[in-house]
């Protein structure tokens, strides 16, 4: 029987697609960049998603993160490098301006309340999390929430487990369930904690990466049968 969900936040229980066109481009009037085009969000994009992969594979940083897809992004787009800095700043904040949830995403946490304790496990800043998770109203629903920035480590890091495990009640490891749409951060975290996943996957992916998957869902709110069969 399961006792606890960690939910992933961007990508899974909200559309981090949407909130991010709106702050970069938010960002782009504020920083008077001119037109973003519809081809360098996914340019952008495209750059993000392969950083933050470098990252789940300790091959960068976070600042190097942070700081290093928008000097890409200014590069091969010809901006301004010296506005990268202060604009990936400014974007931290922007991305909680606006929030948009995947499909039951606010439904099914509040239907889990006070049925199981729930936790957001995040690899985003601290700043952008925060806002986010106030702005959504997930924080009066979720027991608490674990972001990488206070922890010091990243998903899939046997360290971020760790301090979940040191800061939450004492469960057996097979009542414990992480939902995520990242094979390589919530899953492939999951897996090397020895708990149950959920992968997320709306888009039908293959999974092929090897990694144990318990349960895999479209929609988020195949979970609430599941976890009554489970």
């Amino acid at each position: 029987m399961i006792k606890v969900i960690l939910w992933d936040i961007d990508g899974t229980l909200l559309n981090f697609e949407k909130a991010e066109e709106c702050a970069i481009r938010k960002c782009f009037a504020i920083f008077q960049l001119g037109i973003c085009t519809d081809e360098m969000l996914s340019s952008y994009a495209a750059i993000n998603r392969s950083y933050w992969e470098r990252l789940e594979r300790g091959e960068l940083s976070k600042p190097e993160v942070l700081v290093g897809r928008f000097r890409e992004f200014f590069t091969n787009e010809g901006l301004p490098l010296e506005a990268a800095e202060p604009f990936n700043e400014e974007y931290q904040l922007r991305l909680g301006d606006a929030v948009f949830f995947h499909d039951a995403g606010y439904e099914i946490v509040q239907y889990f309340k006070g049925k199981v304790k729930q936790y957001a496990v995040t690899n985003g800043t601290l700043r952008a999390q925060e806002r986010k998770l106030e702005q959504s109203g997930l924080n009066e629903l979720l027991d608490g929430a674990f972001i990488s920035d206070q922890i010091g480590f990243e998903k899939p890091t046997t360290g971020f487990f760790n301090y979940v495990w040191e800061h939450i009640d004492t469960y057996e490891k097979d009542e414990i369930l992480i939902v995520g749409d990242s094979l390589t951060s919530d899953i492939a975290g999951g897996n090397q904690a020895g708990i149950r996943c959920c992968w997320y996957n709306p888009q039908r992916r293959q999974n092929e990466s090897g990694l144990r998957i318990d349960y895999e869902i479209r929609q988020l709110d195949e979970l609430q049968d599941l976890l009554e069969l489970a």
